[in-house]
This record gives structure tokens, sequence and C-alpha cells, in this order.
């Protein structure tokens, strides 16, 4: 069957390959399964139980879990079939954002995992006239078990709203936070997510009724996009949490999974405790780690060694690489990463060691993918996001900017290009750009067409147009506000976050002057030399007390985990010829500062 809506994804297993133990989680340390069957009866119920309830076509629920569950999928599926549109929220978010985000979409109920999301579902409730009520996957005393609305007395009705339900209707609104301001909800109609999905399915490496494992979240649409994939292709997927990833009990060796898809930082991780173990080693083991390790340095997509070089790489692949395909369960034939951008190091090393990397780019906005890496080497490229991805079309608009040789901006065009920013003109008006009577969404991203072995056109992403940062993780961080809390304290006189394509975000701080002398001369600290005074532990402590009482008023991702002392000043002109840190109206000139300072950012990374 052709797949054009979202709910289709299991009735398409259903009829190609129906499984006994299509999604898992685990509960008390086992692994407990839904059927193909299991998963289709029980979203039939829910949506069957939300017209009991009243919801009609187009009324909003929302779905938030700390850890990806079949319940997750269901209340997706469920929702779908009763054209009910689905808001994830993501669990880790402040109180405000889940006022903003429930009152933004009129979300009436919510169906939330464990800990403390049902509070924070409550807590919110109250500020949000449409909002009714709160269930849970999970049974808690006193509190509305989500099985209490299933029900099977509108399977009819349930079939009418399914068979009415078009491909270019909304199927869902996910809020992505920007660089100031309430997040944004960005609506995905059903052939939005399709395209992405069954475009995308050439290049990776799933095999049907083969393990896979899911741990990131799905309330991201990267991770969701690959869950409808699994059904697609009709994986076993069980889901985790990368608590229980590695070691001889986790999870990569009990289910020893085929495929998964991760985020850069969860593969530095990795490589970091592989790097490490090697230190560790002594005499001839440790020689051969790091000549294996040395060999990676030669390695593209496509490359074969032969003769003498050949018979190194067996050697290597022996003694050391199989080893690490046998910490990640022995069987992965393939790794998808996105998100945030991967370093051409990780997929490098990782690939030539047996364990195939591929990367993806793409936007919340565009389903997400615009391009991804082939697990056929002809179609990708170490140091790019692969080519274009079927039915979309990338230009390079270089009309607004001064970019370097053949660079510009990314625009997009195509069938998986969002409908628009619910209740938001402004930023639809920001977002797109008409060409040629084609409405281009701008990713304000900055990239390039280059060639691979093959001849195959990739794209390379060069830049970023926005000043948001991104983590290795793939979470977006608004510098500004953390900055403007920063210098409110009277020693801090400017302040820039650092962090993108990092493991965490960091700062780099120019105290005030004046106020920091009389600091010291208060605490003694007898030096007036400004350099040593930005290098002694009271006064770095003294700045460390700054970021420790601010911290708490951000999300754990956006809080600074280490910082820098500069005892220099930035000015909007410079009397030396260098480029001045500050634009005429005193704001950062990000790029010019993390060129002028790349050394101490390397130092906070340990680069």
């Amino acid at each position: 069957m052709k797949v054009t809506r979202l709910f289709e994804f299991i009735y398409h297993q259903k009829e190609t390959f129906p499984l006994e133990k299509a999604f898992a989680r685990k509960e008390n340390g086992k692994w407990i399964y839904w059927s193909t069957d299991d998963m289709i009866n029980q979203a039939m119920k829910l949506a069957s139980g939300l017209i009991d309830m009243g919801l009609k076509p187009g009324d909003k629920i929302a779905i938030s879990a700390y850890k990806n569950r079949p319940e997750w999928v269901i209340a997706d599926l469920g929702s779908q079939m009763a054209g009910v549109i689905n808001v994830p929220v993501y669990p880790t978010i402040s109180p405000k954002e889940y006022e903003y985000i429930l009152n933004d979409s009129e979300v009436q109920y919510a169906f939330v995992g464990a800990d403390d999301l049902y509070d924070k579902m409550e807590k919110a409730s109250p500020n949000v006239p449409s909002y009714k009520k709160t269930f849970t996957f999970d049974k808690q005393p006193g509190k509305p078990h989500w099985e209490e609305v299933w029900s099977e007395g509108n399977y009819d009705e349930v079939e009418k709203i399914k068979a009415g339900i078009k491909p270019e209707d909304l199927a869902t609104i996910i809020y992505t936070s920007g660089t100031t301001g309430n997040p944004k909800g960005v609506m995905l109609n059903h052939i939005n997510i399709t395209h992405v999905v069954t475009a995308t399915m050439d290049a990776l490496n799933l095999e049907q009724g083969k393990p896979v494992l899911s741990f990131l979240p799905l309330c991201h649409i990267f991770e969701r996009a690959v869950s409808y994939g699994f059904m697609f292709k009709c994986s076993s997927v069980h889901f985790t949490g990368t608590d229980n990833l590695g070691g001889e009990s986790g999870d990569l060796q009990e289910v020893k999974p085929f495929f998964f898809s991760t985020v850069p930082r969860l593969l530095e991780k990795v490589y970091e405790k592989i790097y490490n173990k090697g230190l560790t080693l002594e005499g001839t083991k440790k020689k051969l780690f790091f000549w294996a390790l040395d060999l990676t340095e030669d390695y593209t997509f496509g490359f074969k060694p032969s003769g003498l070089n050949g018979f190194k790489w067996k050697i290597a692949d022996k003694l050391i690489f199989s080893k690490w395909r046998e910490a990640l369960g022995g069987n992965v034939k393939m790794i998808v990463t996105g998100a945030a951008p991967c370093p051409r190091k990780m997929a490098q090393v990782f690939s030539a060691a047996g364990i195939p990397i591929r990367e993806g780019y793409g936007l919340t906005e565009t389903s997400p993918t615009l391009s991804v890496n082939n697990i056929d080497n002809s179609k990708a490229m170490l140091g790019t996001v692969g080519p274009i991805l079927p039915g979309v079309e990338i230009q390079i608009d270089r009309s607004e900017g001064d970019y370097n040789d053949d660079e510009g901006e990314i625009l997009a065009y195509g069938p998986n290009v969002m409908m628009g920013y619910y209740n938001n003109p402004e930023a639809n008006a920001k977002v797109f750009k008409d060409i040629d009577g084609k409405r281009w969404f701008r990713t304000g991203d900055i990239g390039k067409f280059v060639t691979n072995h093959a001849g195959t056109k990739c794209l390379k992403i060069t830049d970023r147009k926005k000043e948001l940062l991104k983590t290795s993780g793939g979470k977006y961080v608004a510098p500004a506000p953390i900055e403007n809390k920063l210098k409110e304290d009277f020693l801090v006189e400017q302040v820039m976050v650092v962090g993108d394509k990092q493991k965490f975000v960091s700062a780099l701080i120019l105290p005030a002057h004046e106020a920091l002398k009389n600091w010291c001369q208060e605490n003694g600290v007898g030096s007036s030399d400004m350099t040593a005074v930005c290098n002694d532990a009271k006064v770095i402590a003294a700045f460390q007390k700054i970021i420790d009482d601010i911290n708490p008023e951000f999300s754990h991702i956006e809080q600074i985990k280490k910082f820098k002392l500069l005892s220099c000043e930035w000015g909007p002109m410079k009397d030396d010829g260098t480029d001045a840190e500050l634009t005429p109206t005193l704001k950062l000139k990000r790029r010019v500062i993390r060129e002028k300072h790349k050394n101490e950012i390397s130092e906070i990374y340990n680069v």
C-alpha cells in the first residue's frame, strides 16, 4: 500500500510483515512487547475514547514523556485516527513554556509519562482556559490512567474520520525555541512527514524483523520520523534510555541492534571511552591500539585498501575494530546521526572500524530531512550531509550576505517544507522567500555543494546565519538571555556564550576592571595586573559563584559549565587595524570574537 497519511505506516506493517515484537520497552528489567496488532487495536481504542470525550478533528492533545515508550506511539497514532492534532512537549522545558505552548495550541488533554510530568501539566493548566485533564501512561494513585479513556463504541466513527483525512491535513504542531521570544509552533501535515520517511528509506540499512534501538526523544521530529521509518520497514523497535546503553548488561549487548539513530555528542562519548581505554593499555597492546587509530586517518567512504595496506587493515580489524563493533552489540549495520553537525572525525573513525556512520541534515520546519548520506558509498561523502532528498529542491542564495565563493544561505522547497508557524504570521513572513513563484524556506544555515568521488553532488554546511547555538547533543541554546543575565552583576563588563557544536555551553567573560580592582582590595587580592587577577583563584571562585547563582534560572543544557576570564577589552573601534569585537551599536561580533579567542575556547574544551 502507498502511505500518504501517518497512521497508515502501522497498517503498512500489518499488510507487509506483521510482527509479534513490533515495539518494546523495559519494565522491572524485562522487555514488554507490543505486536503490530496490539499497536493498531490500542490506537483504535484511544481514538474511540477521544471521540467519547467530545474531541473533534482539529482539536489538540499534548504528549510528554522522559523516555520513549510504545504508549507514546499509540497515543500519536490514536490521535491521528481521530483527526486530533498531537502537540508533543519536551519534558524538560520551563513551566512558563509549558503554559505558553498549551495556551497557544489550545490543548484540551495531555498524556504523560512518569515522574513529575503529571504535576507539571497540572501546575500549568489553571492558566490554560482550553485545558481539561491530564492522563498518565503509568498507573499512579489518585491520577487518571490513560486506559480510562479507551473505548470500543465509536469504531465506525473512527473509520469515517480516517477515510476523510487528507494527506495535506495538519497532523502535528511541534514547538521549537527561537533566539528570542516564545517558542514557535511548526505545523506539519501528513504529506510533509510521509514524504521524508518514504524518500529516505533507500538510503538506510534497515531489514524486516531485525531489532533496532530508539533512545532519542520522540518529541523531536528527527526520532519521530525515524519511528515511522521503523514501522514502514517493519523493524522491531526497542525503546531505551541513554543511561542504559553501554556495558556488559546494557541494552546494546542485550538487544544487539542492527540500526539506531543518534546525535553527535553520544558518538563523542563513545569515542572518548574508547580513546581513554586505549590510554590505559600498556606495551604492545597500546602501540597496536594507536597504530590502528592512525590508520583511520586515511579512510574515506568507498576506501578499499589493497596489498600490504590491505593486510594492515585486516590485522587492525581483527585485533582492534572488531572489539569496537562487539561493544555495540556486534550487529550494527548503520548509525544515522542528525540534529547537530557531526564532526568529520567521528564519522570517519567509526566507519573505518566497520560501523557505518551516515549524517543527515534538516530542521523541524522541513520534517526534518533535506539531505542524507546513503549507505551506498557512491552516494555519500565525509564532511558533508549528503545528497539532497528526492523530491526536494535546494537553492544556495547569495543575495543577502557577504559569503565566500560558492556559499550562501540554504533555501529549501519541496513536499516536506512545513505549512507554516501556528498563529505566527510575522515569523512566517520572515522565514519564507518567494522566488519565481515558489515559496522557499530560509534555513538560516550557510552551505555549498561539493562533488564526491563518484560524481554525486553533496551538500556541505559551512556556517550558521543565525546566532542560535546548537550543542553537539542537538540542543538549541539562545545565548543572549544568558549573557544579559550575567551582565547584571557588577563584576561583569562583557560576556559571550560559546558552545556551538560543542558538548556543553561555556562563556568568555570580560570583568569590569574598576569594579574588580575594588573587589580585589576588599578581598585581599594584591596584584594590580589584570592578567594576573584573571588567573587568581579567589577571583575565579567569585565569578564561579556568579554563574552558580544564575544557572538555576536556565534549563540544564543552557547552564554554563565552564568559563574563561579575559583581561582584554572589546570595543567598536580598533587602532591596531584588527577587526572590532563590537558593532557601532555595541552588539557582539561573534565570528570576530570566536576567531580572536580561539585559543581560549580551545582550552575550555581541551581541543
